[in-house]
């Protein structure tokens, strides 16, 4: 597999494409806004810099892996030549789904269809296409460019000649890739996304506040930030919508998500992407200012 065509220009797809390309790859970065595929390539030249500056790569380094990289807004145009492509859209079905019939209609006969989704069903996207043998799931953890995890989901039909391909190609472009079942959530949301809402219940029921959560998580727990200022960065709308996912998928209400989630998200505090969640991001600043809203 030497072409890859990436879905959705957004953190995770700009930071997909950027690694592969970064791995001799060439690379169709497709995205819909026109603007969004021009703050990718910004993005990605940005985070190449800084890994001149750290002296990790050289200039020289840079230059290809730009070189390797192309822009289409026309979906069916950057997927044609394709050996793999892989969706990294919204954490929404729907659009999934929509996609993913595009992707099946138009991409060659043998290329692999992958998803970045963190939460949704493997199965039922690959029930969409006429290939779900080669329908696998690949959930990059963000930042794409410094995680080696990748979650390797194989569903119901996945052949185990796709997956061995995923998993040889995981490693190839650095990564480690970890075989996991289709369930909701997989492994690492269906663990991390309880957390970070038993965070906002504690938040909400006024145990704690906002840097006295965090700062007992990082100190007491080791992580490396607190689960609030994780949710931030992860977008509230996200951690939402894969709650409600893990609620519907095993049927219970363990995963309900905290009402005051749902209200925020409402509100559009959706953290980093909106400028204000828990924390306040609007200052430029690497401070943690605590948003006005949960200071006493």
């Amino acid at each position: 597999m030497k072409n890859i065509s990436v879905i959705g220009a957004g953190t995770m797809g700009n930071g997909i494409a950027h690694v592969f390309a970064q791995n001799g790859y060439k690379v169709n970065l497709i995205d819909v806004s026109e603007n969004s595929l021009e703050k990718a390539i910004k993005t990605i030249s940005k985070n190449l810099d800084r890994m001149v500056a750290k002296e990790k790569i050289t200039s020289l380094d840079k230059d290809k892996t730009l070189q390797n990289l192309s822009v289409f807004s026309d979906l069916k145009n950057g997927i044609k030549e394709a050996d793999l492509v892989i969706e990294a859209a919204t954490e929404n079905l729907d659009t999934k789904l929509s996609i993913f019939k595009t992707i099946d209609d138009y991409s060659p006969e043998n290329c692999i269809l992958a998803t970045n989704t963190s939460s949704i069903s493997i199965t039922k996207i690959a029930a969409n296409t006429s290939r779900p043998d080669k329908v696998i799931g690949m959930h990059f953890m963000n930042p794409v460019p410094i995680m080696k995890l990748i979650e390797v989901i194989k569903g119901y039909s996945t052949s185990q000649a796709t997956l061995d391909s995923i998993m040889i190609l995981s490693k190839e472009i650095g990564k480690s890739p970890v075989e996991v079942n289709d369930f909701p959530g997989f492994v690492a949301n269906k663990i991390l996304m309880p957390m970070i809402n038993e965070a906002i219940i504690t938040l909400n029921e006024g145990v704690a506040g906002v840097e006295e959560i965090d700062t007992v998580m990082k100190l007491g727990m080791a992580h490396p930030m607190g689960p609030l200022q994780l949710a931030d960065f992860i977008g509230l709308d996200v951690c939402l919508a894969i709650l409600k996912v893990l609620q519907d998928g095993f049927g219970t209400d363990k995963y309900a998500p905290c009402p005051l989630l749902v209200n925020m998200v409402t509100a559009g505090k959706l953290g980093v992407k909106s400028g204000e969640g828990f924390y306040s991001w609007a200052q430029g600043t690497k401070e943690l200012i605590v948003s006005d809203y949960f200071k006493n």
